[in-house]
């Protein structure tokens, strides 16, 4: 279920998305802990979030990690939902702000997407915030800024340019987001993807033995796969998701050259 961003306190949210690096800690208590900063917070709830997902971040949960209760944690953020803001923004400023290699657009965008995804898959539970609201943080506004900067420099005109741009992000994220939930499956089933298609696939033979002459398109799809050398195995499902994302770029950049 994705999560909706935005909803705490719009002033103190944006307030503290714009403030700047806030690497001031102060202490509240004498003693060995770590002393306390919004940085030092926002820090620690990226962390929960990327080991125990959406699921496992809460005030609380953050608190424990730091060593301290969660009463110490809202002298610097009102609460979870801001706190959410917080973390979606600063997470991408892990991401490079420049893509221009050589002025190439097309060697450009395939980085910026190509970084993005991996970022997404670094820090998966990013994508169950939801984009319809985005956050209007520094970091987050860098990486559409770095993309529209390419593009603009790459001739297009900006009629077209906002839904290109708009296109571009919802490709790179259901690409991620896919090859994420192929991952969770496997880890959260305890059955990889081989050993659940090959059940799948026998008892699809028992109930549908006329699957072929049913869905012919479907099978084709299917079998008409690239042929394999001699000995090759074939490709894992998250490496066929790698596949289809880097083939549907390709498209997607074609396309984008159409419209120059």
């Amino acid at each position: 279920m994705s999560v909706i961003a935005g909803q705490g306190d719009a002033a103190a949210s944006m307030t503290l998305l714009w403030a700047g690096s806030d690497d001031r800690p102060r202490r509240t208590a004498p003693g060995p802990r770590p002393a306390l900063s919004v940085d030092v917070i926002v820090a620690a709830a990226i962390a929960v979030a990327d080991a125990d997902s959406m699921a496992g971040l809460s005030m609380r949960t953050v608190a424990e990690r730091l060593g301290r209760t969660s009463m110490a944690l809202y002298t610097y953020v009102p609460g979870k939902a801001e706190l959410l803001d917080l973390m979606y923004d600063r997470a991408h400023a892990e991401l490079a702000a420049d893509h221009a290699p050589d002025g190439d657009w097309r060697a450009a965008v395939t980085s910026w997407a190509t970084e993005l995804r991996a970022f997404y898959l670094r820090h998966p539970w990013v994508l169950q915030v939801s984009y319809a609201r985005p956050v209007l943080g520094p970091h987050e506004q860098a990486v559409l800024e770095s993309l529209a900067g390419v593009l603009y420099r790459a001739g297009l005109p900006s009629r077209p340019l906002r839904a290109i741009v708009s296109s571009l992000f919802h490709f790179v994220r259901g690409s991620a987001q896919t090859a994420a939930e192929s991952r969770r499956a496997a880890s959260a089933t305890g059955v990889s993807d081989e050993e659940w298609w090959a059940g799948r696939s026998a008892l699809l033979k028992e109930v549908a033995p006329d699957f072929a002459e049913r869905f012919p398109m479907s099978v084709r799809l299917a079998t008409e796969a690239t042929p394999m050398r001699e000995g090759e195995s074939s490709p894992s499902w998250e490496q066929e998701v790698d596949d289809t994302f880097a083939v549907g770029l390709a498209v997607l950049l074609d396309g984008i050259a159409a419209a120059r």
